[in-house]
């Protein structure tokens, strides 16, 4: 949990800890992945709140579905990130902190998939729950020291989403030069090309993040990570994942339920 957590609260798990409350198939989409929302809430209000969320640059939960990595990513829109946003991902999430990009912008950045750009006999991006992973290269922003804290990455983070609303205006002015004079491979935010058609295509966190930031005119980068369940280190199950964002009052939604909202 966050070091400013209440007393009360609980960790991942769900297990109390005070005295208080006890990414290119991605899957059909068909797959059982519960209600859809918190406790006694629709679909329809889901995808509002976790809109209006969005839309004020306030953390969403998503679980994308059952027959694919079954898992809940925590997600901010990239340009709200802050410190206090990393440590909140690292601290109550603990998966990896990734921003998504949408295919045009990648392009203009000139970022390959991460697997294509290697040459090395360990390449083998055949994942068990897609056709591939989106990632590409991980970055530093140059400003940063040695990119790894709190500042560092949300320096990284916000300038890609600046840099992404600059590409998405005039995809033929910006160029990869222009990336790289911004940004350093290796770093330690990976960048996730999100697919071709969106989530028409694939509907993975990197899409339903995307596709939640262009429904609020947020620039088009959006950042996840996977919450992680602090007793047997596997990903959060749906149900606990959804009780953490009611005790935070965070907007818990499936991914089923932003597809048939945003597709």
């Amino acid at each position: 949990m966050r070091a400013d957590a209440d007393a009360d609260d609980v960790d991942r798990s769900g297990t109390p800890t005070g005295p208080g409350d006890a990414d290119d198939d991605a899957g059909t989409g068909d797959g059982e992945a519960g209600t859809g929302t918190a406790a006694g809430e629709d679909a329809g209000t889901a995808v509002d709140r976790a809109l209006t969320a969005f839309r004020a640059g306030e953390p969403v939960c998503v679980h994308d579905f059952a027959d694919r990595e079954g898992e809940t990513d925590l997600m901010y829109p990239a340009s709200a990130v802050d410190e206090a946003a990393v440590a909140h991902m690292r601290n109550d999430a603990g998966g990896l902190i990734c921003v998504a990009v949408t295919d045009p912008v990648a392009d203009a950045f000139g970022l390959p998939f991460l697997a294509d750009a290697l040459d090395h006999p360990a390449v083998d991006d055949d994942p068990a729950y897609d056709d591939r992973s989106s990632f590409s290269l991980p970055v530093n922003h140059r400003e940063t020291f040695t990119g790894i804290t709190d500042a560092d990455r949300a320096l990284t983070i916000t300038e890609v989403a600046n840099a992404a609303n600059a590409a998405a205006a005039d995809p033929d002015a910006y160029s990869p030069e222009e990336f790289a004079a911004s940004f350093r491979a290796p770093g330690h935010v990976h960048v996730l090309r999100g697919a071709r058609s969106g989530l028409n295509d694939r509907v993975g966190h990197t899409e339903l993040g995307l596709a939640l930031a262009e429904a609020v005119d947020s620039a088009p980068a959006a950042v996840v990570c996977e919450m992680l369940d602090d007793e047997t280190g596997d990903a959060l199950a749906p149900e606990d994942a959804a009780a953490y964002a009611a005790r935070h009052d965070i907007p818990y939604v499936e991914g089923a339920a932003l597809v048939e909202a945003l597709r």
